[in-house]
């Protein structure tokens, strides 16, 4: 009975050891991971990745390929891509994969806003001077009502590989959505070749996974204070600490046009046609994935301050942070509870 006991300590103690080598092996391991920083011009802004790996695994051609597709498929710019080929067409066309899957979220995030975020806002997106046309005058209400008969997600049928149209002046902007879809491939790409801690931003949309090595600390990211314009530099509102997961931010206070002494959002309203005017500045939104965030931020922005936080409320899945200005003109925010906890 003794030999026995001894053996079963000996073995107890060999699994210990070989716990701690194993435990030891990882710390090693991920102390040796290096960043490595690709940069670059895509979609009309910039992209940049950091990864952390012991070797040098992707390269910036690679990530310029993917962005490349994307543009062929997305890109309301490039008159021959897939979806200016669907704005073309009377009826519809068949759909890639990338045009396939930010329909279909769009068109869920159009049910769950009700109607409040809508890609079919296109022509009136053009109208206002924030699309692909020049305008050297805003739209008159007559104009805005000729539009809104093109204007409605329902309007729109997604079988199978097949998108199609119901009315045929309908049309499609997915730029409210495809920056974040784009970090989420960008991101699912690195996955798949083994690589756990990275940040992907485009445009300010960002994804991020693990941690900073060799100092083996956080990710961080840095939410803008609001400028008066778009040339003067922006200082950090606030940081945020993620270990996984999306962050994207729609703003009333970069994307505009002066018209007089006002300025015009470029957040249209689908229902009435015109520009959305209320006191958020701008919706920081938290998610799983970035094509989520992307979508509801601009959608919050459109709703205004309680009703996004009453929205928010019943989304479980969903976190922001929100700028607004005050009745009395002063700039302060506020935030979901359950973004205060990743805030330092």
């Amino acid at each position: 009975m003794q030999v026995k006991r001894l053996k079963k300590v000996t073995l107890w103690r060999l699994g210990s050891l070989l716990t701690m080598l194993f435990g030891f092996t990882q710390f090693q391991q991920l102390t040796e991971l290096k960043p490595f920083q690709l940069t670059g011009l895509a979609q009309g802004t910039t992209y940049a990745i950091t990864y952390y790996s012991q070797r040098e695994i992707i390269q910036k051609p690679q990530i310029d390929s993917i962005f490349s597709r994307l543009d062929q498929s997305l890109s309301i710019y490039s008159p021959t891509s897939l979806i200016s080929r669907f704005n073309q067409s009377a009826t519809g066309v068949e759909t890639d994969m990338h045009l396939r899957q930010v329909v279909q979220k769009s068109l869920a995030i159009f049910n769950e806003t009700a109607g409040v975020f809508d890609i079919t806002v296109h022509p009136l997106v053009n109208a206002w001077g924030f699309g692909t046309e020049k305008v050297t005058t805003l739209p008159d209400s007559a104009t805005i009502k000729s539009l809104l008969a093109c204007v409605g997600s329902e309007k729109l049928r997604l079988n199978q590989n097949w998108l199609r149209k119901t009315v045929p002046c309908t049309r499609i902007d997915v730029n409210g959505i495809a920056q974040g879809y784009s970090v989420d491939v960008i991101a699912n790409y690195l996955e798949k070749h083994g690589i756990r801690n990275y940040m992907v931003e485009v445009g300010g949309e960002i994804r991020v996974k693990g941690r900073k090595y060799p100092q083996n600390t956080p990710m961080s990211i840095g939410i803008e204070t609001p400028t008066k314009n778009e040339f003067e530099s922006a200082s950090i509102q606030t940081v945020i600490e993620v270990n996984q997961g999306a962050v994207t931010t729609s703003g009333n206070y970069r994307k505009y046009r002066q018209v007089g002494p006002n300025r015009i959002s470029h957040i249209i309203n689908p229902k009435t046609g015109y520009t959305s005017q209320n006191e958020l500045i701008s919706v920081t939104v938290m998610a799983h994935d970035a094509i989520i965030a992307d979508g509801y931020d601009n959608a919050l922005l459109a709703m205004g301050l309680s009703q996004a936080l009453a929205f928010l409320k019943h989304h479980q899945n969903l976190d922001a942070y929100f700028i607004y200005q005050k009745s009395n003109g002063a700039i302060t925010d506020t935030a979901t509870a359950g973004f205060y906890k990743f805030m330092r």
